[in-house]
């Protein structure tokens, strides 16, 4: 099977994974996420996965309740070491080999995270994801995503979310909201629209990486984005 992509760095929402729970891991949302995966890797596609804590805790959020922000930030690295705990779980059960790096020494929770194990892993069709951010404060899991997608030479980042691209609005809150096929990472920046924050954005931007912005929640997207179907927006 030919594919657009060999390599590529898939970023989940934390949100997502909690479906229509409202809090934690939704098992079927979990189910289908590791079903997609691997159908993808059994197509010959390397994948390197980063997920978002948002669904357990956000060190933002904690911060506006009173959380130290330092703090606030290291429990929700610890929230996305337990997402993906729960996915390299779901896809050990279904058959698909999988191993969870952490930024942080959490050993025996999780290999200490390099470049070079991450795609050692990769090269053996084995899917690494990737946790703990970046291991420092005041950065996002997307900033966590850009910089992965960056050092393990992926062709791609594809940020699986709820939406099915970009809008020039919000398009749950906004009816006449269009969506973009395309946009440049510039035009982000002018727009102010919220993809991603904007230390992610320039990363992704200085190293030449694409961005595929798409919904993950609808079963089988994952796939058509790997064979370059035109869903979801493409940022470049």
């Amino acid at each position: 099977m030919r594919t657009k992509y060999t390599r590529v760095l898939l970023k989940l929402s934390g949100e997502s994974l909690m479906g229509h729970q409202g809090y934690g891991i939704d098992k079927e949302r979990l189910s289908s996420y590791a079903e997609q995966i691997k159908n993808i890797v059994a197509g010959g596609v390397q994948v390197a996965i980063v997920i978002g804590g948002g669904n357990i805790f956000r060190g933002l959020s904690g911060a506006a309740k009173g959380f130290d922000r330092v703090m606030g930030d290291q429990m929700g690295m610890l929230a996305t070491v337990i997402n993906s705990l729960a996915l390299c779980s779901a896809l050990t059960n279904i058959g698909q080999t999988a191993r969870v790096f952490t930024a942080i020494n959490m050993f025996p929770i999780g290999e200490q995270y390099s470049k070079w194990k991450a795609i050692d892993a990769l090269k053996r069709r084995e899917v690494a994801i990737i946790a703990g951010g970046t291991g420092n404060p005041f950065f996002t899991t997307d900033t966590g995503s850009a910089l992965r997608a960056v050092e393990v030479e992926a062709d791609v980042m594809l940020k699986g979310t709820r939406v099915d691209g970009i809008y020039t609005a919000d398009p749950e809150k906004d009816p006449t909201a269009t969506k973009f096929s395309e946009i440049t990472y510039d035009e982000i920046y002018n727009r102010g629209l919220r993809v991603m924050d904007l230390t992610a954005t320039a990363l992704c931007k200085e190293n030449h990486m694409p961005i595929v912005v798409f919904d993950m929640d609808t079963p089988g997207n994952l796939a058509k984005v790997i064979d370059g179907e035109p869903i979801g927006t493409l940022v470049y």
